[in-house]
């Protein structure tokens, strides 16, 4: 079930989503998604992220920074997520820490801020339905964008960046895209350890990757033809940058979506 934020939040939150899990998953591949989640345990049920081989339980409420190694996802059946998923500029105004220290990692928000996310889970786990949870979670987000408004112009610019990556068909060239922002390449580079949490040019992989994994998951279309499309040099170069991000081969996602439910791969691992 995925739920759209506010107008207010509608810039910074991409969508609020439910998942719950149907039968027991174990080291299911979890794929970058260029995003950062907020992810809220609301049945207490057990699931563990495994990020760089190194197993993380899912506490109450749990901050998933952005992933650029193969990660897995083990979870018991009949666990129930409320997931909000943060566009990539936008988590520098809800998070106070430098976005690059969650990187590859999924952190207890008690370990942030202890006593502020113990309240918000206690407040949305008192909630009678999934309206009241999603209403508890905007009111803090909107409270945390007030509390971090002077970095908004930071993470516009951050955000003009990206699109013009996006534009230039997922190609980084830094160097122009200094000129053309009248940014220094140095400064672009803080711009996105600080405000995404990732360089550029990994991040230019992180989006570059998920428009192949929709092509992958949703198309029938060869290997090579999906590189070309999405700004690879060959079927090479895309599938070794494919099995960085995932550990397995685009032929081997495929296989997955059949054997798995396709709702949930859609809702993990669909990013750009």
């Amino acid at each position: 079930m995925q739920i759209l934020p506010s107008p207010r939040l509608a810039p910074y939150i991409k969508s609020y989503t439910v998942i719950t899990i149907e039968k027991a998953l174990k080291d299911e591949v979890f794929y970058p998604s260029g995003y950062v989640d907020l992810i809220i345990n609301i049945s207490g049920g057990f699931a563990a992220t495994i990020i760089n081989g190194k197993q993380k339980d899912t506490p109450d409420i749990e901050l998933l920074g952005h992933l650029t190694l193969p990660t897995r996802l083990t979870a018991a059946k009949g666990t129930s997520v409320l997931i909000a998923r943060i566009y990539p500029y936008a988590s520098t105004l809800f998070f106070s820490d430098p976005l690059s220290e969650f990187t590859n990692y999924a952190t207890d928000m008690y370990d942030i801020a202890k006593s502020e996310s113990r309240d918000l889970y206690d407040r949305i786990m008192q909630a009678e339905n999934l309206s009241s949870k999603i209403n508890i979670l905007e009111i803090y987000f909107l409270q945390q964008l007030k509390k971090n408004e002077s970095r908004l112009k930071k993470a516009t610019t951050v955000q003009t960046l990206s699109q013009q990556l996006i534009m230039d068909h997922y190609q980084l060239n830094l160097p122009a895209l200094a000129k053309s922002s009248g940014l220094s390449e140095r400064y672009i580079q803080k711009l996105y350890l600080m405000n995404i949490g990732i360089s550029p040019s990994a991040f230019a992989a992180v989006i570059r990757f998920n428009k192949s994994l929709q092509n992958v998951l949703n198309t029938s279309e060869s290997l090579t033809a999906i590189a070309y499309e999405c700004g690879y040099y060959d079927q090479a170069h895309f599938i070794k940058e494919f099995k960085k991000f995932t550990g397995i081969p685009p032929s081997a996602t495929r296989l997955s979506l059949i054997k798995n439910d396709t709702d949930l791969q859609q809702a993990l691992n669909i990013g750009f």
